[in-house]
């Protein structure tokens, strides 16, 4: 087989574009540990909430793999890799030569180990199976407890509370979504979910799931010593890496899977995407685990054309959420929470609490390199521009931005001379 792809997400429709762009004829086969076709997974919280059916998971129609020539094999794991012979073993006694094999099995939820958690009525909120078991239990469900205030468990606890159910999220750090918010941004969107009945403790996790003598889930013990009443728990911490095929094979892996700015793995012919790849911070000039879907995509889509001859350059992952809160939109992207201590950054915010309204810009050596916007989010996109394609911020052009007015006449004549392709670079 010329083309072998292990994993069945936004990664792998990335690669299937990307190598097609190059080779229209070679055969590709993608394996999916899933028996469901490739599925958006951000979608799943509207799928539990009820605001769209399943038709409207599929990330490509099944005529993309008939016009692409790809064969899918669903239902199946890969549970061995041989770099040296270049074939992959499933769990279901086949052995499949290879070309060309990009790994893209994403990232698997991360689960501490808290009592009780073992169980019936105990969730992640990452795949399709989790999700309809919940919306075949729903009208049994009164009370819900979320652990993680992140952006998997607060979408999770808007789904469930969209069906009607009692829900408490419990997010261990003093604000939800740490990594994406300030305080500022946190406590506007934490006052709109109290506004509408959706409970957010933060500074407080589980401490035991607690059952009866029959093994059914009664609540749950936090670690402030309150106990709350629920008939489900979702754990929604976060993922991590699914590295350990490739830490088995012998592939280098770190935090996930090492990759070079080509998307190749430490061995020959074979690629990593997505979220479980260590690939480069548009930002910090370093390798870094993003597991975020325009990522995930574009370095698919490179490793796509790499694996089918074509020498690109991916050109780096920015983090960026965006998510609204009951009609409160915001967005983060980049560095917002700067360290403190460090005189090289610039922080300029801007709140006003009766509208609504906050935005913070994060400067760096005269560049923009992150920003957060809650309520007014009209600009997102030009405020991204600058901090994805790293344009110089003069001081007059800096005055401009503060005030929230960035303009494209404010981008370098080059920038308009140069043809962009989304994530890669390709030599001249």
């Amino acid at each position: 087989m010329k083309y072998v792809i292990i994993g069945n997400g936004i990664a792998s429709i990335g690669a299937i574009e990307g190598i097609r762009k190059v080779d229209a004829e070679n055969e590709i086969l993608v394996i999916g540990a899933e028996d469901s076709p490739a599925y958006g997974r951000p979608l799943i919280s509207y799928l539990l909430a009820g605001k769209i059916g399943p038709e409207r998971l599929a990330l490509r129609p099944q005529e993309f793999y008939e016009k692409s020539n790809v064969s899918l094999k669903l239902g199946t794991r890969v549970i061995a890799i041989d770099t040296k012979k270049k074939i992959v073993a499933t769990d279901k006694g086949e052995t499949l030569e290879y070309e060309n094999l990009l790994i893209a099995t994403g990232g698997i939820p991360f689960t501490p180990p808290i009592p009780g958690s073992d169980g019936a009525d105990v969730y992640n909120f990452t795949n399709l199976a989790h999700a309809q078991t919940l919306i075949s239990k729903a009208k049994e469900i009164k009370r819900a407890v979320v652990i993680g205030g992140g952006l998997i468990g607060l979408k999770a606890g808007e789904s469930l509370f969209d069906r009607g159910v009692e829900v408490t999220i419990l997010e261990l750090s003093p604000r939800i979504l740490s990594l994406a918010f300030d305080e500022n941004a946190a406590s506007l969107a934490g006052t709109r979910l109290e506004e509408v009945g959706l409970h957010v403790r933060c500074g407080v996790s589980a401490k035991e799931i607690q059952r009866d003598a029959e093994g059914s889930l009664k609540g749950v013990h936090l670690t402030d010593g309150d106990f709350l009443q629920c008939d489900v728990v979702v754990i929604a911490i976060g993922v991590v890496p699914n590295y350990d095929l490739a830490k088995k094979s012998g592939i280098g892996v770190d935090r996930g899977i090492k990759v070079d700015d080509h998307m190749r793995t430490t061995a020959e012919g074979v690629f990593a995407a997505g979220d479980v790849a260590q690939a480069r911070d548009l930002l910090f000039r370093e390798d870094r685990v993003i597991p975020i879907w325009t990522n995930a995509y574009n370095q698919g889509f490179c490793a796509g054309k790499n694996m089918a001859g074509r020498d690109i350059t991916f050109t780096g992952s920015l983090a960026m959420n965006s998510i609204s809160f009951y009609g409160l939109p915001t967005i983060s992207v980049g560095t917002v929470n700067p360290p403190e201590d460090d005189d090289a950054y610039e922080v300029a915010a801007f709140l006003d609490e009766k509208k609504r309204s906050y935005r913070k810009l994060v400067f760096h050596n005269d560049h923009l390199v992150g920003y957060v916007l809650v309520g007014d989010i009209d600009m997102a996109g030009m405020y991204t521009a600058f901090v994805k394609f790293q344009m110089p911020v003069p001081e007059d052009a800096k005055k401009q931005i503060l005030a929230g007015e960035p303009d494209v006449l404010m981008w370098p004549d080059d920038f308009f001379k140069d043809t962009w392709n989304p994530g890669v670079v390709e030599p001249d």
